[in-house]
């Protein structure tokens, strides 16, 4: 599609009017969690630009929730206003109920609850739309298959990675995810082989589409290496590794911290780890990182022996991981499932 077309509809009068889609999933920016899903952030600005869009990005609740308080996600996630606006798009957050630890067995518990939090927005809704577009296989796009039936409208199915590879594998939300794959209009994969999973999992051939993913060319493009770093304040000595996504187990963050110290253990040019994001891991790689300054502080060494450092950055704005990507030699993504990663995308075009 070419930049700045729009799409649009006949109006039953003769005059064409913007596509209008319902965009419903748990994986979007939020005021609390402003930095997370910036793939997410961009796809919807770029489709807003082509079509009239509403996201219903719902938050997970369970009773209790609030006495929580900062100590969990859920509970962090209550401040999170029910409506907001993202970068001129309204954007809904319904309070979808979840059951904490459900794990595979339990699972398919989670889709019709998350439908529940779907179901006081209803009556709002009805007439306002064109197409539902649920991003995330499950629960997501099951809850969105669910509500477009309510609704009366056609709805569509994007998968990312994990959701097709990982959880829609299960057998106890299998049967859950083919139903919702076999009555989309569309199933849209960003490769081939998720296409093709796709299409092993339930959705009609004809009806599962490749849509890859796009990088923003005005952020990730080469960059003076040195001048990256300097900026970042990042040594200019040594080569960097970079890790960037979620701090989480299954990212390979505690894989890639043993690979680096053994990496550390060869002497030479010192190898610094760089790692951008956040999560519940991240306690793990600042302890890291403190070892290692402790050990640097310790051991009288000359240049030749000395040993990279870990470098924690946090979850940072998009703009500042380009400029990462740009200071970095290497970008490691040891994790356990993908499917077709933006940032390795953007590690190419940087």
């Amino acid at each position: 599609m070419k930049r700045g077309v729009r799409v649009g509809m006949d109006d039953g009068a003769g005059r064409s009017r913007p596509l209008r889609v319902l965009w419903v999933t748990r994986i979007f920016p939020n005021r609390v969690e402003p930095l997370s899903c910036a793939f997410q952030r961009q796809q919807l600005a770029a489709l807003s630009r082509r079509c009239e869009v509403e996201v219903l990005a719902a938050i997970p609740y369970h009773p209790g929730v609030s006495l929580l308080g900062e100590r969990t996600r859920p509970g962090r996630l209550t401040a999170v206003p029910a409506r907001d606006e993202i970068d001129g798009v309204p954007v809904v957050h319904p309070r979808a109920p979840y059951l904490p630890g459900a794990g595979r067995v339990l699972a398919p518990v989670n889709a019709p609850l998350y439908l529940a939090g779907l179901l006081p927005h209803v009556p709002r809704l009805r007439g306002r739309f064109d197409v539902v577009l649920g991003a995330w296989l499950y629960p997501d796009a099951c809850a969105a298959a669910l509500l477009a039936r309510m609704l009366g409208l056609p709805y569509a199915v994007k998968a990312h990675g994990t959701d097709v590879n990982v959880v829609a594998r299960w057998r106890s939300v299998r049967p859950l995810v083919g139903s919702a794959l076999r009555s989309a209009a569309f199933a849209i994969g960003v490769s081939r082989p998720m296409v093709e999973a796709l299409v092993e999992l339930g959705a009609p051939q004809e009806r599962a589409v490749l849509v890859r993913n796009g990088v923003d060319r005005a952020l990730f493009r080469p960059g003076d290496r040195r001048a990256a770093r300097i900026e970042l304040g990042l040594p200019e000595r040594g080569r960097i590794v970079t890790f960037v996504g979620n701090v989480i187990r299954e990212k390979g963050i505690h894989e890639l911290l043993g690979a680096f110290e053994a990496l550390g253990r060869e002497g030479g040019e010192p190898v610094h780890l760089v790692v951008v994001g956040d999560g519940p891991e991240r306690g793990a790689v600042e302890e890291a990182a403190l070892r290692r300054e402790s050990e640097r502080e310790r051991r009288a060494t000359g240049p030749r022996e000395e040993r990279g450092r870990i470098f924690v950055a946090g979850a940072r704005p998009l703009a500042e991981v380009a400029r990462h990507l740009a200071a970095t030699d290497l970008l490691a993504l040891p994790s356990w499932a993908e499917g077709t990663p933006n940032v390795v995308l953007e590690a190419l075009a940087a």
